[in-house]
C-alpha cells in the first residue's frame, strides 16, 4: 500500500543496480507508480557518472499552484535535500515537471551512496510536502482550500489565526464496510475526548458537515461515512516533520479503508471459526441419543483427521524422495580422475590363480 512507505523501492533498485555494476550501461527506464506518478531514468555509457531523474507527479490544488512547473519553495526545498549529489535541470524534461542530474562519484563510501538513494527515494514526499507548505501560505490568516490526491477521495485544508485543521469526506461503496466504519469512529471521538490524549491533536467525527465547510459545493460534500477531522500543530509542519505529515494526510483515508478491510476480513475468520464449532455442538446433540448415530459421527471425524495425517504423510515422503533422487544423482556423477587408467595398467600383470585342490594342499605354518 502507499501509505506503509513513502519511499519509491523501483527507484531504489535501479538505483543500487546502476552503482553495483562493474561496467558503465545505457539506462532508459520509464516507471508508474499510484496511477497518477511517473518517473524517467536514463544514463549513457558516454557520460557515466551522471544520471538523469524526472518526475511527474499532479498539482495537488490546481487553484493554488500554477498549471507550468513547480512553485519556487519546492525548488528550494529539492535543493537544500539533494544539494551534495544533485543538480536541478531547467527547463524540465518535457511532460515532466521536475529533472534532476545525479552524481555519486563524490560519495566514496557506499553507507553514504545507500544513504543518498534513500533519499532520493522520497522525492515524490519532498514535492507534496512543499506544495502543502505553499498552499498554507498561501491562505493567509483564515481559509478553506479542497486538495485532490486521489481523484475519489479529496479532502479539506482549513486554516484559522487558532489552528488547521484536516477534513477529510469519508465514502464507502460497501454496506458493511460503512458499519464498521461508523463503530471504529464513534470510539474513536470518545477515546480522544478521555484524558490519556489530552496532549495529542484533537479529533472529531461527525455525519455532517462541519462549520468550516460552508461555503463549499453540494457535490464535495455528498458522503456516506461522515467527516473526520482533526487539528495540525504549528510543528507539524516545520522541518523535516513537515514531509511526513503531509503523507499521513494524503494517505489518510486509504489507510482507514485498509483499516476497515482488515477488521472484516479478521471479523469473518472469527465468525467462520464460531460456526464451526455450533455446528459440531449442534451434531454432538443430535446424535446424543442414537449410539449407532453418535459412532457414525465419530468414525466420520477419525476418517477426515487419518486423511489429513495422510495427505501429510504423503507429502512428506514425496519430499524426502525427491532428496533421495538428488542425491543419488549427485553419487552417479562422482568419478575419481585416474582410476579407469590404474585398472588399465592393473590387467597387465599375471595373476596366479589357483584350484580348489591346490588351495586345499596349501597349509600355513604357525610361527614360534
Amino acid at each position: 500500500m502507499a501509505f506503509f512507505s513513502s519511499g519509491s523501492r523501483a527507484l531504489v533498485e535501479i538505483l543500487t543496480g546502476l552503482q553495483s555494476v562493474e561496467r558503465p550501461m545505457p539506462v532508459d527506464h520509464t516507471l508508474f507508480e499510484f496511477g497518477s506518478i511517473r518517473y524517467h531514468l536514463q544514463a549513457s555509457i558516454t557520460d557515466s557518472e551522471n544520471i538523469y531523474l524526472s518526475i511527474s507527479t499532479p498539482s495537488l490544488s490546481y487553484e493554488a499552484s500554477p498549471s507550468s512547473g513547480l512553485p519556487e519553495i519546492t525548488l528550494q526545498e529539492t535543493r537544500k535535500m539533494y544539494h551534495k549529489f544533485a543538480e536541478i535541470i531547467e527547463p524540465a524534461k518535457e511532460g515532466y515537471t521536475l529533472t534532476l542530474r545525479l552524481n555519486f562519484s563524490g560519495l566514496t563510501r557506499p553507507k553514504d551512496r545507500t544513504k543518498a538513494i534513500n533519499q532520493i527515494s522520497l522525492l515524490q514526499s519532498v514535492i507534496l510536502s512543499s506544495q502543502l507548505k505553499d498552499m498554507l501560505a498561501s491562505l493567509g490568516s483564515s481559509g478553506t482550500m479542497k486538495l485532490v490526491y486521489n481523484q475519489r477521495d479529496p479532502f479539506f485544508v482549513s486554516k484559522t489565526p487558532v489552528k488547521i485543521s484536516a477534513i477529510f469526506p469519508m465514502r464507502f461503496r460497501d454496506d458493511t464496510d460503512l458499519a464498521i466504519a461508523s463503530s471504529f469512529f464513534q470510539e474513536l471521538q470518545d477515546l480522544g475526548s478521555t484524558s490519556s490524549f489530552s496532549r495529542a491533536p484533537r479529533c472529531s467525527w461527525s455525519p455532517i458537515p462541519p462549520p468550516e465547510l460552508r461555503g463549499e459545493y453540494v457535490h464535495h460534500l455528498t458522503t456516506n461515512g461522515g467527516f473526520v477531522s482533526f487539528d495540525i500543530l504549528a510543528r507539524h509542519v516545520k522541518g523535516w516533520r513537515a514531509a511526513r505529515t503531509a503523507w499521513i494526510l494524503l494517505n489518510f483515508q486509504s489507510y482507514v479503508k485498509y483499516h476497515i478491510k482488515c477488521t472484516r476480513s479478521y471479523i469473518q475468520s472469527r465468525m467462520r471459526k464460531r460456526l464451526e464449532i455450533m455446528t459440531e455442538v449442534i451434531d454432538d446433540a443430535k446424535f446424543r441419543g442414537n449410539d449407532e448415530s453418535r459412532k457414525k459421527l465419530q468414525v466420520r471425524k477419525r476418517s477426515k483427521r487419518r486423511s489429513i495425517k495422510f495427505a501429510r504423510a504423503k507429502k512428506l515422503q514425496k519430499g524426502f524422495k525427491a532428496v533421495i533422487d538428488k542425491i543419488k544423482r549427485l553419487r552417479l556423477r562422482i568419478r575419481v580422475k585416474g582410476l579407469d587408467r590404474f585398472r588399465r595398467h592393473c590387467q597387465c600383470f599375471p595373476v596366479l590363480k589357483l584350484t580348489m585342490a591346490q588351495r586345499k594342499e596349501q597349509k600355513y605354518q604357525k610361527l614360534e
